[in-house]
């Protein structure tokens, strides 16, 4: 996948700016919150639909993505990775893109000349399939299996998709428009490959457990053939004493009327 190229290169660079910022004593959990706040002056850039403000956009809409890689790095170098700061993390990136798609959302809803192409709708729709995107990778690690990588398109597909837009809308007006339709259609389809893939999962290990259940089964004798071995293997047993018992008795009895 493109993002998994792009993500590497952009962690390592991540890592070389945490080791940077670990000195200045900032908590990872200050720079998740410092990424979240940074998508509201971004939401107001967009939102005003000029051409200085889509090319200004776009850059601050990789500015406050870059945060989301930061928060984690910084955390790595200082040691500081808590379960508490994945959650935050997590929660306020989801935020975070709502509030930036939000500020599209206000620009094509400023006028009509500028819903023509039905923008605000194709914002909405990008905005469900993108919380469903998230949902579904959160739902599935719920229950225990793996999402991560699944789907044409994650959340770093997603920022660069929409700061590509922004930065190209003063040279094509439509390319906004063209990136929401990506968006629109590719979140939502993204979404439908994570739950294809847990419902393969899930069928593969209901599957592997039904084997194991049927070769456990087999490898245990029937209770019914248990007992007949069993009662025969005693017979055998009591037989022998039985007959040396009866013996012993007629020859007690001859002696006894050999004596008389």
């Amino acid at each position: 996948m493109l993002s998994n190229l792009i993500e590497d290169w952009a962690r390592g660079i991540a890592r070389q700016v945490a080791r940077f910022i670990a000195k200045t004593g900032l908590s990872p959990n200050s720079l998740t919150v410092i990424g979240f706040i940074l998508t509201f002056p971004t939401a107001l850039v967009l939102a005003q639909g000029q051409a200085w403000s889509w090319f200004l956009g776009g850059f601050l809409v990789l500015f406050a993505g870059a945060f989301d890689m930061l928060d984690g790095a910084v955390a790595k170098v200082t040691n500081r990775v808590t379960k508490f700061g994945a959650f935050l993390d997590s929660n306020f990136d989801r935020y975070g893109e709502i509030v930036t798609l939000l500020g599209l959302l206000l620009y094509y809803r400023s006028s009509p000349s500028a819903d023509q192409e039905g923008g605000s709708i194709l914002v909405y729709v990008a905005i469900t399939g993108s919380v469903m995107v998230s949902y579904t990778k959160a739902r599935a690690e719920g229950l225990n299996m793996e999402c991560k990588g699944v789907g044409l398109m994650p959340r770093p597909e997603r920022v660069i998709l929409t700061a590509a837009g922004a930065i190209l809308t003063p040279f094509w007006g439509l390319a906004m428009i063209v990136v929401l339709w990506i968006l629109a259609l590719g979140t939502h389809f993204t979404a439908a490959q994570r739950i294809g893939h847990i419902w393969l999962e899930t069928n593969r290990q209901l599957k592997i457990q039904a084997a194991a259940n049927l070769t456990s089964t087999s490898t245990l004798p029937e209770p019914a053939l248990i007992n007949k071995e069993t009662l025969k293997e005693k017979e055998k047993e009591i037989a022998p004493k039985e007959d040396e018992e009866g013996l012993g008795r007629k020859r007690w009895s001859f002696r006894r009327a050999g004596e008389r």
